[in-house]
């Protein structure tokens, strides 16, 4: 599949109702799913980019391994983004302006294709929005070092290739959890962005 031809076909599947919250259901570990905590007055907004560029005739996308002392989610995998800030005036600019930030890509060559089923992190009491878009051509990258430790370059394949959820051990506050989530590039994308990606990959394996 070419680059053109993905993006096309994403495009109109982004268009359909989405998956929603059942398949994020799939990617949470049984802590989270028993978890009574809801959004409330004070859950703060966010929104997060996953965005797609063309790389060696092959679909990329960058994550990011957040600094060890970056808070609540310090040392975990994820996708560009953070907090809405009064200058964003909705939060498709939100992830847009967080991922120019955090690892240089140019916000404003960044065509939005659609989005994903927002998410709630109860940790943090942060909701995050997903935006899929993507770039015609391969960015430079250059990381925020307060808020990134490394920029890892992912092939979507790499993804769509995992066909069984797999669980490994993590530590959560005190509690060693069973988790599931991705191998990618040797590290463990779980949490809200294994979330979002099981929701992205039921979204481009849907029939048209």
């Amino acid at each position: 599949m070419t680059f053109d031809s993905f993006i096309n076909n994403l495009n109109e599947k982004l268009s359909l109702p989405l998956p929603g919250h059942e398949t994020h259901k799939r990617m949470m570990h049984l802590e989270r799913l028993l978890t009574k905590i809801e959004p409330n007055n004070s859950t703060k907004k966010s929104a997060v980019l996953v965005v797609f560029y063309p790389d060696k005739n092959e679909i990329h996308l960058p994550l990011i391994l957040r600094p060890v002392h970056d808070g609540k989610h310090g040392g975990q995998m994820a996708l560009p983004g953070g907090k809405m800030e009064l200058v964003d005036e909705n939060l498709a600019r939100t992830a847009l302006r967080e991922a120019q930030e955090e690892i240089g890509i140019k916000a404003i060559d960044v065509k939005i294709l659609g989005e994903l089923t927002e998410i709630f992190i109860p940790v943090s009491n942060f909701s995050v929005k997903p935006f899929v878009g993507f770039l015609n051509y391969k960015p430079d990258f250059f990381p925020d070092q307060r808020e990134v430790e490394k920029i890892f370059e992912v092939s979507f394949n790499s993804f769509i290739n995992q066909k069984e959820i797999v669980y490994k051990p993590i530590k959560i506050a005190s509690n060693l959890v069973e988790v599931p989530g991705y191998e990618i590039h040797d590290q463990w994308v779980w949490g809200a962005t294994a979330l979002i990606m099981h929701e992205l990959i039921e979204v481009f394996n849907k029939e048209l």
